[in-house]
């Protein structure tokens, strides 16, 4: 049995319940971990609070040096985790192991800083006077954070949080506890004093919503659905808790007239069946030119239709299962409804019932036709193998379309034609654009976050991932001797 991590310690829940892991290939049990309460968060804020200062007081180049040793285990253990992760997740076996570099990547972009974390100085208005603003830790973080990048998105929250002096209290998805268990036994071995980083598992209406409101969590940074990040915002709000919100995403690929169709096809097929489109930056839209609409439309649905579903851990599988019962129910609901609101189910639209993808929650790729841009499954938010094309007459009505929805968070287009380009870099109303290419694939070194719903306007990941982890204090250092005044003593 796995436990939580309190104050350098292993332990159980004081309750004792506990909850399973089991494998979305074959529902076997993988392991049990703490169904954690208000109590355990409790003991877990708290030795957050009590390591703070000495950790904050910690060279940051020190501080980053842990970070470089946790790098170098999550390398030599890449193989590994990566394998667990396809058995926890049902991600296949080349996307889990890009999880893990991923969080590598993160590892050492943040360790990185350890050596910068840079403030400013400027001139001071007065004269013999320095003036200068330093960066400072905003205190406890508590990390949120969803099933589908079980290793990449924790990176993303807790790194920068540490390296800039913040303690944590991580509290992973439910379905995904033993990639967090692993990844923080390596930041123990790696070095990390005892209190720095706690690890609570447990309920999301239960760890998760005892955490958004102790009294000690000075920051919240959740990853999750769009619903629960409004109920974050509320909880938080009642105490002026600092949050971190990256939600939902209803991302659209455009696919003008001259685009490289061979290449289109490609990018649009790995953007809206990788992970099985449990990504927030899936495609779920393709928004394609009536003079190439049934082209594209063809191959699109050959190329899914060819899709191989299975075991994720077999290098020749493309497609694994859903994470649970309840997010496949999600999906072929979603399907039903595009049905009723007058879809045409292209291919797949249900679930794989052959064996052996009978024992698993497996949804087979599927593409709508028949869309229109207000219907509900244009709209909101699938988080599964399930994408909407819709035909458009130039690009003025694909960005119209692209930014007609609650969400602004990836969007992609497909074209040679420089002025277009440039023109939908502009005017795509999302936080990441790409250009000939499709809605996945960011960088750690690059902001990640979106617009209107996906968000609260704050990034991870790039130089942003700094800003919520810390605060600034301006500082102004007086060596004239004598009073000076700021603007009142000036001439």
């Amino acid at each position: 049995m796995d436990l939580n991590y309190i104050g350098g310690d292993w332990v159980p829940s004081r309750s004792g319940r506990t909850l399973a892991s089991c494998n979305p290939t074959t529902g076997e049990t993988l392991g049990i971990v703490p169904a954690s309460d208000a109590s355990d968060v409790d003991a877990a804020c708290r030795a957050a609070r009590a390591a703070f200062d000495r950790w904050r007081l910690t060279p940051a180049p020190r501080r980053a040096e842990i970070l470089f040793r946790a790098a170098e285990l999550l390398r030599e253990r890449k193989e590994a985790l990566a394998r667990l992760m396809s058995q926890e997740m049902g991600k296949v076996l080349e996307e889990a192991r890009g999880d893990v570099q991923e969080a590598i990547d993160m590892t050492l972009f943040a360790a990185g800083e350890g050596r910068r974390l840079l403030g400013y100085t400027t001139p001071a208005e007065m004269p013999d006077k320095f003036a200068m603003a330093v960066r400072e830790p905003v205190g406890v973080v508590a990390a949120i954070t969803p099933w589908n990048f079980p290793l990449a998105i924790p990176s993303w929250k807790l790194m920068p949080a540490l390296v800039a002096g913040n303690t944590c209290v991580f509290k992973p998805a439910e379905d995904t506890p033993l990639c967090a268990c692993r990844l923080v036994e390596l930041l123990e071995e790696a070095g990390l004093p005892p209190g720095v980083l706690n690890l609570v598992h447990g309920r999301g209406e239960e760890a998760g919503a005892a955490l958004v409101r102790h009294p000690e969590v000075d920051l919240v940074s959740f990853t999750g659905g769009t619903d629960t990040g409004r109920e974050v915002a509320t909880a938080a709000a009642a105490s002026l808790k600092r949050t971190v919100l990256e939600m939902g995403g209803k991302n659209a690929v455009i696919v003008l007239e001259d685009a490289d169709l061979d290449l289109a096809v490609d990018g649009i097929t790995w953007s809206a069946f990788g992970t099985s489109g449990q990504r927030c930056t899936a495609a779920s839209r393709v928004l394609i030119h009536t003079a190439v609409f049934a082209e594209v439309r063809d191959r699109l649905v050959a190329r899914a239709e060819a899709l191989r579903l299975g075991d994720p851990l077999d290098p020749a599988v493309q497609v694994g299962p859903l994470v649970n019962a309840a997010q496949l129910e999600r999906v072929a609901g979603y399907v039903a409804l595009a049905r009723e609101e007058g879809a045409r189910v292209l291919c797949g639209g249900e679930r794989a019932t052959t064996a052996p993808l009978d024992r698993g929650y497996y949804f087979r790729p599927t593409y709508l036709d028949c869309v229109t841009p207000a219907m509900r499954v244009a709209q909101e938010e699938i988080f599964g193998p399930v994408t909407c094309l819709i035909p458009v007459r130039d690009l003025d009505e694909a960005i119209q379309i692209n930014n007609s929805v609650a969400y602004g968070l990836s969007s992609g287009i497909f074209t040679r034609d420089l002025m277009r380009a440039f023109r939908a870099m502009r005017e795509l109303r999302t936080g990441i654009v790409y250009l000939n290419a499709g809605t996945i694939g960011a960088e750690v070194h690059l902001p990640f976050g979106g617009m209107r719903a996906t968000g609260n306007g704050h990034r991870e990941a790039g130089q942003a991932m700094l800003d919520a982890v810390t605060e600034w204090k301006s500082v102004y250092v007086e060596y004239s001797g004598r009073l000076q005044r700021a603007q009142i003593d000036r001439d």
